[in-house]
């Protein structure tokens, strides 16, 4: 049997369908990224980025048309304003690559284990490649400039233990010290809400649609939380808490997107925080990380609720490819 007979699976679509979004996405961030850089290595980094969104997004298109399957309705120019003033300044764009590659590594990773069609295989086990050599490149470059800030650094053990007592999990009352698993969960997770604060300060300075306003002052209000939370624990470890990017926003009062661009981003990422928020809760084994990483979780989920109406509402919502309505079909009347 060719490879051109066999059907793409509902996860094949899905992979791909979500994948074209996303990157259409990407390459409109890019684009005003480049247009208003002045550095030239992070315009570099920029330009690789870019070229490898336009790549994906064409080999997205080849296979969407092979199958006769309409492509999603993704960015493009008209949600870029390339005439507004630049709202970031240039280390901004690199702390996005950043963000936007590490996010890339895990969903391209969950796709990957879903798909076995060789083509499509293929391809996104060569964008987790990609994605990981993107994401070397812009955590190097990061610390080049001096804006990366690593994790604690904690004492090498000197043996092996063993936990000998079930309290090992108590979070509340007399505790135990932090582990390593857990200093990375909570430091990784504090660094993306400062990344979110930040391309909130911006996006508030320039969107002038109340309710899409009050929707942005919202989610950064929760990564404030989330923030002071975590940092508080650190702190209380004399782990001393992560310190805080630059806040690389200009005066700038005009916005360079569309609308539907920024609340589906916000959309983006509040799925990313979930799937990371609860890989956070399966490696923590104080309760009381837990329990901040229950909650948190619930609060994202509610407000991505609140950004899922919003694009209902203005109709920016897409319906993915999904099953036929058996029922319907088979109804006589």
């Amino acid at each position: 049997m060719s490879e051109r007979s066999i059907r793409l699976s509902s996860a094949e679509i899905a992979g791909l369908w979500e994948t074209y979004l996303q990157e259409s996405m990407a390459a409109c961030l890019l684009t005003y990224f480049l247009h208003h850089n002045k550095d030239a290595e992070i315009s570099k980094l920029l330009e690789n980025a870019y070229d490898l969104s336009n790549s994906h997004l064409k080999q997205i298109t080849e296979i969407f048309q092979n199958e006769g399957i309409p492509l999603p309705d993704g960015f493009s120019e008209k949600d870029l304003d390339l005439t507004a003033p630049p709202l970031f300044y240039d280390l901004f764009g690199l702390s996005m690559v950043y963000l936007m590659s590490r996010m890339s590594m895990i969903n391209f990773g969950f796709i990957t284990v879903n798909v076995v069609r060789k083509d499509v295989l293929d391809f996104f086990v060569t964008l987790v490649e990609q994605t990981a050599e993107l994401y070397q490149k812009s955590a190097e470059l990061m610390l080049e400039k001096g804006v990366y800030d690593r994790p604690p650094m904690i004492p090498y053990p000197d043996q092996v233990e063993y936990i000998d007592k079930v309290n090992y999990l108590s979070g509340f009352g007399k505790k135990r010290p932090i582990n390593v698993m857990e200093i990375t969960q909570i430091f990784f997770n504090t660094e993306r809400n400062y990344l979110a604060i930040v391309l909130c300060i911006g996006l508030l300075q320039v969107v002038k649609d109340k309710e899409i306003h009050q929707y942005i002052r919202d989610g950064k209000k929760i990564s404030e939380k989330q923030i002071d939370t975590f940092n508080d624990i650190l702190l209380r470890e004399e782990l001393l808490g992560n310190v805080s990017t630059t806040v690389d926003v200009t005066d700038s009062t005009v916005s360079p997107f569309s609308n539907r661009l920024i609340v589906t981003l916000f959309n983006t990422l509040n799925q990313v925080d979930v799937t990371l928020i609860g890989h956070a809760l399966s490696l923590s084994m104080r309760t009381d990380l837990a329990a901040y990483y229950q909650k948190y979780i619930l609060e994202v989920l509610a407000y991505s609720a609140k950004g899922f109406k919003l694009m209902v509402d203005r109709g920016w919502a897409q319906t993915p490819p999904h099953a036929p309505n058996r029922k319907k079909l088979q109804n006589l009347n």
